[in-house]
């Protein structure tokens, strides 16, 4: 019985961490090649979460399952092209100040349009109930956003690995002077990781609002899981995010069956041994223009 508890509860973190995958990879790309410490972060989450409601009717969760994160991206793009393009080599306090403040004015924009009570949003039909494994029960709904997960971040990775736009991006990450002596200019790549990284958290609200239900605080609530898994995994380390995102929800998983008072702590407390014994996270890589 105990273990059967424990597959389920492992499944369930793992679901969350996978949600925090998604925000932490376009964090993570983000800082490491612009050095933006973007706070706002969770308010496309948010956006996404909201669109998701306005789209359904019409498209319904399939169709909202692509069209939000395009629509988001797009917002994403005339944010860092007015905003974020001003402060790329400018010192990352400055960044924070601005983020913080747009997601600030992107809650209060989403009460007023939408109000301050959460709105429910129902999982699919077509995904509710549960799926038998011997003894284990698990959610179908929670399943198939795990499988969605694996094949977003599996594209991700096939963008920055293999093709001709991740070896620049990878490149800028390390040593932007070297790229611009090359003359290649960073900034309409800067321009698509934005894009790409504001799109995946906006994929990550329209697989978790009919879990959590839509709020405008919901971006905030999710922000911190996911700097936690980007200070355990590593700046600028694509396979040290996916495992800390893995390792968190494995964590708070089995806390909660344990000790579920201590669930949300124990992930802070993982972070504060990960930093004591290596600063820079488990795979995070030396970038020198941080140094």
């Amino acid at each position: 019985m105990f273990l059967t508890l424990a597959v389920e509860q492992v499944v369930n973190g793992l679901f969350l961490g996978a949600i925090h995958l998604l925000i932490a990879l376009g964090l993570s790309l983000i800082f490491s090649l612009g050095g933006i410490v973007n706070l706002a972060h969770g308010a496309f989450y948010a956006i996404g979460a909201y669109l998701t409601i306005q789209l359904s009717p019409a498209l319904g969760f399939g169709g909202s399952l692509v069209a939000a994160p395009v629509l988001v991206a797009a917002i994403g793009l005339v944010v860092e092209r007015f905003l974020f393009r001003r402060f790329y080599r400018s010192d990352p306090i400055l960044s924070l100040l601005l983020t913080f403040g747009l997601a600030m004015v992107a809650e209060q924009g989403l009460r007023m349009i939408f109000g301050a009570p959460p709105l429910p949003y129902s999982i699919p039909q077509a995904l509710r109930g549960q799926i038998l494994l011997g003894d284990f029960v698990l959610s179908r709904y929670r399943l198939t956003i795990l499988a969605a997960v694996v094949v977003a971040v599996a594209v991700v990775w096939f963008l920055l690995q293999r093709t001709t736009f991740g070896r620049v991006v990878r490149a800028g990450v390390q040593n932007p002077d070297m790229v611009a002596a090359l003359g290649i200019s960073l900034q309409p790549y800067m321009a698509t990781v934005v894009g790409l990284s504001v799109g995946l958290a906006a994929l990550a609200g329209v697989m978790l609002a009919p879990i959590s239900g839509v709020h405008p605080a919901m971006g905030a609530e999710v922000l911190t899981g996911a700097f936690v898994v980007v200070v355990i995994g590593g700046l600028g380390s694509f396979w040290g995010v996916v495992l800390a995102a893995l390792i968190v929800g494995v964590v708070r998983g089995l806390m909660v069956l344990v000790y579920p008072g201590f669930a949300e702590a124990a992930i802070y407390a993982l972070m504060a041994v990960i930093l004591l014994v290596r600063p820079r996270g488990l795979l995070g890589e030396r970038i020198l223009r941080f140094e």
